[in-house]
C-alpha cells in the first residue's frame, strides 16, 4: 500500500514528477519498521497466553477496527481452559471435579466476541470467568486492525524517507531505476531520528 498519492506530493514537499516507485519503496520500509503487513486495515491472527489468574490479553496490532458486517473487530475467537495448579483454585473442589468430568481443561472452545470487553485503542480483551470458575490460559484471535485513512505523521515520514533517499549518494539515480530492494538495503540510513519519532506510535508491539 502506498502511503502517498500523487496529489499529496506538493503538500509534503516532493517534486510533482516524483515516480510512484519511490513511494512504493518508502512505504515498504515503513511497513518493515512498524513490523506490519500494512498500516491500512488488515486481518491478523495471534495465539496468546494469559497470565495465571488473569483474564486479559493485549493484541499486537492497533487500532482494532470493526469491518462491516461484523459487530466487533474480532473475526473469530477461540479459548482454551487451563488446568489449575496447586493452590490456584479459589472455588469449591466440587466445581473443579465437574470441570474435569466434562473435560473442559485443555479443550479449545469457540467464544462469542460480543461477550467480551474490547478496548479498540489499547487492544485489550477481557474475558469472563467460566461458570465453573475456570480461567482461559490461551486464546486464538483473528481480528481486524489498522487505519482506513493513513495518519498524517505516516505520510510525513514517507515523504522524508524519499527525500533522504534522493539525497543519499548511490541512491540519487533516475526514478526509473529505483526499486524496493535498493531502498531496503539503505533502510537504516533513510530512517533518521525524525522518521523514527514519527513512526514510533505505529510500531506493533507483541501482545501478552
Amino acid at each position: 500500500m502506498n502511503y502517498l498519492a500523487a496529489s499529496d506530493y506538493a503538500t509534503y514537499g516532493l517534486d510533482p514528477t516524483t515516480d510512484a516507485s519511490w513511494v512504493t519503496a518508502a512505504s515498504a520500509i515503513i511497513d518493515s519498521h512498524c513490523r506490519r503487513t500494512t498500516l491500512g486495515v488488515n486481518q491478523y491472527e495471534e495465539r496468546l497466553k494469559l497470565p495465571p489468574e488473569l483474564n486479559t490479553v493485549r493484541l499486537s496490532y492497533l487500532p482494532l477496527v470493526t469491518v462491516t458486517p461484523l459487530p466487533t473487530p474480532i473475526v473469530t475467537l477461540l479459548g482454551r481452559y487451563g488446568m489449575p495448579r496447586r493452590g490456584e483454585w479459589p472455588f469449591p473442589e466440587m466445581n473443579l471435579e465437574f470441570a474435569l468430568v466434562f473435560s473442559l481443561p485443555g479443550m479449545w472452545t469457540t467464544i462469542d466476541p460480543t461477550t467480551i470487553d474490547i478496548w479498540t485503542d489499547s487492544g485489550e480483551l477481557t474475558f469472563p470467568v467460566n461458570a465453573l470458575g475456570l480461567f482461559f490460559n490461551e486464546v486464538d484471535v483473528t481480528y481486524n486492525a489498522g487505519w482506513s485513512t493513513i495518519p498524517t505523521p505516516v505520510q510525513v515520514a514517507c515523504a522524508q524517507i524519499i527525500k533522504n533517499a534522493q539525497a543519499t549518494p548511490g541512491l540519487n539515480v533516475q526514478s526509473s531505476q529505483i526499486n524496493q530492494m535498493r531502498l531496503q538495503y539503505f533502510g537504516p540510513t533513510l530512517l533518521d531520528e525524525m522518521v523514527r519519532s514519527l513512526l514510533s506510535p505505529y510500531v506493533a508491539i507483541k501482545g501478552s
